[in-house]
């Protein structure tokens, strides 16, 4: 593996709210650095890949998590299986290359089958690669047991918001690329640079072709809202209006029609800058994605906030906790927790 040199660059991002600025800054290491590799094709990455072991394995999802090295740094390979592609132009005897019956009995006749595959039109999965991984993003690929989590205000206060705090900064640098340095921009499905605007872009779970299972995600320009406890009824309007011309972009899009899409926001989110899911109804795979004590939908949201403006600040908030997840880690969140119950 090539590095570069050593040189430490800040970025400053100042968002104006009302009178209010917010300053943002990320620190990057280009030079010298021995953790920055200089960028390489995908394909020649994955042919360093060492195997370490399996993270994690959904029967459900159809998807595996491997963690491995490259270059003796930790990398994480995700691979889903692709969904079929139904166009009427489909060719069975093309698809099918291999048969091997299993049994059959009457009319009824079952086997294993080999597909034929092509990277672009009939692709066999599709593979998302983090490298070099974090122990992060370890934690939150791995296998882990579950608890039902009931967040009061005063659990919120006292150690989810100071635990927000680490990470911001460099955690969120990606994202500050996507929305200021223009990142990714050639996948853009819509962009507004205005202080309310937002970038709209193809979520890294869609291969891209296959509209049942269409997933974007709006990523907002506003830096002073984390999470959904953050939002009141100052929001109302700025949610009601940033949904609207969501959907009417991802209609005009692809299409589809709009009470075929589901927004929602999740919480606690994978990332502490406010974003939404712009998911396809007929999605099948998303896991606990949609699965409720994780999805709020942003009507609900919204309605919430009408129904008071400080209701997510009020609010005793039930969610599924992993283990590996930075909070579970906290001791003292952990005793609020279990003193509930």
């Amino acid at each position: 593996m090539i590095f570069v040199g050593y040189l430490c660059l800040i970025f400053r991002y100042v968002y104006r709210v009302g009178e209010k600025k917010i300053l943002v800054v990320i620190s990057e290491n280009i030079i010298d650095s021995p953790n920055t590799p200089i960028a390489m094709p995908l394909k020649e990455l994955v042919s360093q890949f060492s195997f370490t072991r399996v993270l994690k394995s959904d029967s459900q999802t159809k998807t595996i998590s491997i963690l491995g090295k490259i270059d003796n740094k930790d990398a994480i390979v995700t691979i889903e299986k692709s969904h079929f592609n139904t166009g009427s132009d489909l060719d069975l005897q093309k698809l099918i290359t291999e048969l091997s019956l299993i049994n059959s009995n009457d009319v009824y006749y079952w086997s294993t089958a080999t597909l034929f595959q092509e990277v672009l039109e009939l692709p066999g999965a599709k593979l998302n690669l983090i490298y070099p991984a974090t122990e992060t993003h370890i934690r939150k690929y791995d296998d882990q047991k579950l608890h039902y989590v009931r967040e009061t205000p005063e659990m919120y206060q006292k150690y989810v918001i100071p635990y927000i705090e680490t990470m911001k900064g460099d955690r969120l640098k990606w994202v500050y690329n996507i929305l200021f340095e223009g990142k990714e921009s050639e996948t853009f499905v819509y962009h507004d640079k205005s202080p309310t605007g937002f970038v709209l872009l193809p979520d890294m779970k869609w291969d891209g072709k296959n509209l049942d299972t269409l997933y974007l995600c709006c990523i907002v320009n506003r830096l002073d809202i984390s999470c959904v406890r953050d939002l009141n009824d100052s929001h109302i309007d700025y949610l009601t209006n940033l949904q609207k011309i969501v959907k009417e972009v991802t209609v005009n899009k692809y299409g589809i029609k709009p009470d075929q899409l589901r927004v929602f926001l999740h919480y606690q989110p994978s990332y502490y800058h406010f974003h939404l899911h712009i998911v396809n109804v007929q999605h099948p795979g998303l896991g606990d994605g949609i699965a409720i004590g994780k999805a709020i939908l942003l009507d609900d949201v919204i309605d919430n906030l009408k129904l008071d403006g400080q209701y997510y600040t009020k609010k005793t908030i039930g969610f599924v906790l992993g283990e590996n997840h930075g909070l579970w880690q906290i001791e003292g969140y952990r005793d609020l927790h279990f003193k509930q119950n």
